[in-house]
């Protein structure tokens, strides 16, 4: 009969190795260099995507569900405040973009992001605190549409309470960005819908992406082009 005394020595012994293990794995793993994800190059003169291929493109960082390619065009609904960011930087200086843009339902709510982060969401439903210019045709049921910095529900803002979404109807979006003025078109592009003059214009690190958001309406969007001019 093998004694207690051994076996339980014997048990020691294995646990005591199997630390030193533990710890000559974790050294060896703070020794080896970073692996850097690599970022796709920024937009150099244009960027086009007219959603016609059979998914989303690895081009975009997704920071939740509710995208999705449908009939050549992009779907949101139901993100939340979970932006899909175009993974790609905006070109520095000034820059033009331009997207189809449309909602089934008649609560409007079309959003989009400029000049962000690149990666920031809204992690609890609450307030979200944006990293860049939102753009929001109908938001709030309808009632008003916004350039925003930073903070849709602050008054850094230009706004107006008409036109409304009209459900189902295809808008075409121009966004011009000229030194610190954004200035944006819809449909009319000799006439901007709204201006918004920054003082403190946002630019630079954490202020390089472009994306689409959506909280909750059924919106689309299509032939989106990023140009510098």
């Amino acid at each position: 009969m093998v004694p207690i005394r051994w076996i339980h020595a014997k048990l020691r012994a294995i646990v005591r190795a199997m630390r030193l293990a533990a710890l000559a794995l974790v050294s060896l793993a703070l020794s080896l260099p970073a692996c850097k994800v690599r970022e796709p190059p920024p937009i150099d003169k244009s960027y086009v995507d007219d959603f016609n291929q059979g998914g989303i493109r690895p081009d975009y960082n997704r920071t939740g569900g509710g995208y999705r390619i449908k009939d050549g065009a992009l779907n949101a609904k139901g993100a939340h405040n979970h932006p899909m960011w175009l993974a790609k930087k905006l070109p520095p200086g000034d820059l033009q973009i331009d997207l189809d843009a449309w909602s089934t339902s008649p609560d409007g709510d079309i959003k989009i992001e400029i000049f962000g982060d690149g990666r920031s969401y809204d992690p609890d439903g609450n307030r979200y605190t944006a990293t860049g210019y939102v753009l929001v045709f109908g938001g709030w049921k309808n009632s008003k549409s916004i350039i925003t910095r930073l903070d849709e529900h602050g008054d850094a803002m230009a706004s107006r309470s008409t036109p409304r979404v009209v459900a189902n109807q295809k808008y075409h979006w121009r966004i011009i960005r000229r030194r610190d003025t954004v200035e944006w078109f819809i449909d009319d592009m000799t006439t901007p819908f709204l201006r918004y003059q920054d003082p403190m214009p946002l630019a630079g690190q954490g202020h390089e992406y472009f994306a689409f958001n959506n909280w909750e309406t059924d919106t689309w969007f299509d032939n989106l082009v990023i140009k510098r001019l």
